[in-house]
Parts: structure tokens; C-alpha cells; sequence
């Protein structure tokens, strides 16, 4: 009863009721909160205070920011989901509304940001994207690489502006989008509002998944892995946090020699083989199921499809009598 008193104690505030209405829209951070609730920063920041204690909705830092979301399990998912029907009264309805307007100046202060953002990198990512065969044929060759597989779960690595995330959402079941730049997340976070599925948007570093082993349905790391100085490490730990039987999907450059992408946008490594990353894969428990190259401009680009093993993949271990002991798969 304790835990229901304290969720119901923290509802029983008209501001509280608004950032909880707020927040189910979309994650917000305490500053965008006070934009909309036309309130102080300290004032909002006693109010969340006390919804967090009450466990019903939980802080996640993205560098120097901190964004706010409705608690997704316990009694409170069952009692927010029902917020469309708490009995509103008229005055009451009017402030939701008078929120809901300023919440979509947000939303478009955020898709102005990130417009800036891109034209102001327009220039670099075209010289890029000039090198190697268009967008467009790479992103149906991944769609048609996982076709028919069961996707669940998505976790995308170096997420960026969100693209990924964008084209994967028709098939999977939720997707998590992991960034190391504050930025780039906030980006992304605009261009993925409106998405059919729910999306976590998390901070975190490709060589320390914020994920619990085998918890992760499928991956998909595109053009992250030359960004890595130890990719091995990158996919050992992509192979720690997928579950037995799930899919991680690599694409990125075939082996090359143009220098310039080291100093134009900061490449660590120049491509990688068909051979390197089958040894990667082999050696973080994953089998290399497909591999495709999509030639095109200067730069070759690659898809490499990797499953994680499963107790199925195992042959069995040789009896006595049964003849010479066959040695275990790699």
C-alpha cells in the first residue's frame, strides 16, 4: 500500500498532474519543462523531484542535460496509461490544451535545431557521401538482408541524427539508439518524434553497452565501427549484450586507402575485410551468415550479417567408443 499511497500523494498537484500529461507526449528536459509550464527552473525542479521520488517518472543524463520520462514498468505504467480518461473539468481542459500548444513550440524549436545542425554540416557529409554509392541502395540492401528475421528489440549503435532507427522502426519491436554525443542525440531525438514504436534514446559508448548481457535482440552498427580504434572490442561487446540466436547487422567500408577521411571526419580505421570481420564475429560468439559489397564511387561499401550462437550451433561431444573425439566448432 505504501508505494500506491506515495504514487498518489505525488498526483494530488495541478503542476505535477501537467509535467506527468507532458511527459507522456514525449521525454523532456526540466529546462523545456519550465518553457512549457512558464514556471522557474527551481520551481519545476522540486516538482519533479518529488514525482521521481515517488517512482513515477526517472532522470537520464545526456552530457551536461538531463531529460525526464514516465517510468515504463510498475503500477505506474498501468495508472498513467489510463490518463486519457481522468475526468478533466472544463478549466482544467483548458490548461491541457494551453500545454499541448506550447509542448509543439518545443518540438519545433528542437527540428529548427537540428536543421541548423545539418546545414552546417551539409558540406562535410556530402564530400563523404560522394565517395560511395547512394544512401538509398544501402539502406534497402540492409532491409532486404534481415528480411524475414526477427528483429525485436533493436539496439542501434552510433545512432547519429537517428537515420537508422528511422528505417528500421516498421520492423522491430522497440529500438534503443546509443550515441556518445549529447548532440547528436538531441538531433535525432527530433527527427524521431513521431515514430510508430518506442524509441530510448541513451548516452553511452560503444565499448561499454549500458545493457545487461544476452538482453538485446538484434544490432545494427552502421558506419560506427571505423570511428573505433579497437573494433574487435566493439563487436565483442555487441556479441555480450545480443541474445542467443540474434542478429547483428555491420556496414561500412571495404579496405581503402583515402587518407583524407582521417583528418575530414576523424576515421580511425581505413575499412575493414571480409576476413577481419569474421574473425571479430568468430571470436565474440557469432557466425558470419552474409556479406555483401555495394561498389560505387571511390569507396566500396559493405554489409557483414552476423547470428549469435545458440545452443543449437553446438555439435554434440563425442562419446567413448564413438570413435575418434571430434574437436568443438569455433
Amino acid at each position: 500500500m505504501t508505494e500506491l499511497l506515495d504514487i498518489f500523494r505525488a498526483l494530488a498537484d495541478p503542476t505535477r498532474l501537467r509535467i506527468v500529461a507532458l511527459l507522456r507526449e514525449m521525454e523532456l528536459a526540466i529546462g523545456e519543462l519550465a518553457l512549457v509550464l512558464e514556471q522557474s527552473q527551481p520551481r519545476v525542479s522540486r516538482h519533479v523531484r518529488i514525482l521521481v521520488d515517488a517512482g513515477i517518472i526517472e532522470r537520464r543524463r545526456e552530457g551536461s542535460w538531463v531529460f525526464l520520462r514516465i517510468v515504463a514498468q510498475g503500477p505506474v505504467s498501468n495508472i498513467i496509461a489510463r490518463a486519457e480518461e481522468w475526468p478533466f473539468s472544463p478549466r482544467e481542459a483548458l490548461v491541457v490544451a494551453h500545454d499541448a500548444r506550447r509542448l509543439a513550440a518545443v518540438r519545433a524549436d528542437r527540428v529548427a535545431a537540428a536543421e541548423r545542425y545539418f546545414a552546417e554540416h551539409a558540406a562535410e557529409w556530402d564530400a563523404i557521401r560522394s565517395r560511395h554509392v547512394a544512401e538509398s541502395e544501402v539502406e534497402a540492401a540492409m532491409l532486404a538482408m534481415v528480411a524475414g528475421r526477427r528483429l525485436g528489440h533493436l539496439l542501434d549503435i552510433g545512432t547519429g541524427t537517428g537515420r537508422m532507427a528511422e528505417i528500421f522502426a516498421p520492423t522491430v519491436r522497440r529500438i534503443t539508439a546509443l550515441d556518445r554525443s549529447p548532440d547528436m542525440l538531441r538531433i535525432a531525438r527530433a527527427k524521431l518524434a513521431d515514430q510508430p514504436v518506442p524509441i530510448d534514446l541513451v548516452q553511452g559508448d560503444f565499448l561499454n553497452l549500458p545493457m545487461a548481457d544476452a538482453s538485446i535482440d538484434s544490432i545494427v552498427i552502421h558506419q560506427a565501427l571505423h570511428f573505433a580504434h579497437e573494433p574487435d572490442r566493439v563487436i565483442a561487446e555487441a556479441g555480450r549484450v545480443l541474445r542467443g540466436g540474434g542478429h547483428l547487422l555491420v556496414v561500412d567500408f571495404a579496405p581503402h586507402e583515402d587518407e583524407e577521411l582521417r583528418t575530414l571526419a576523424a576515421h580511425a580505421r581505413l575499412g575493414f575485410s571480409d576476413a577481419q570481420i569474421r574473425g571479430w564475429f568468430a571470436s565474440s560468439g557469432l557466425l558470419l551468415e552474409a556479406a555483401q559489397t555495394l561498389e560505387g564511387g571511390t569507396l566500396a561499401v559493405k554489409l557483414w550479417l552476423g547470428r549469435r550462437r545458440s545452443d543449437e550451433d553446438q555439435p554434440p561431444l563425442a562419446h567413448e567408443g564413438d570413435g575418434p573425439r571430434r574437436r568443438l566448432a569455433a
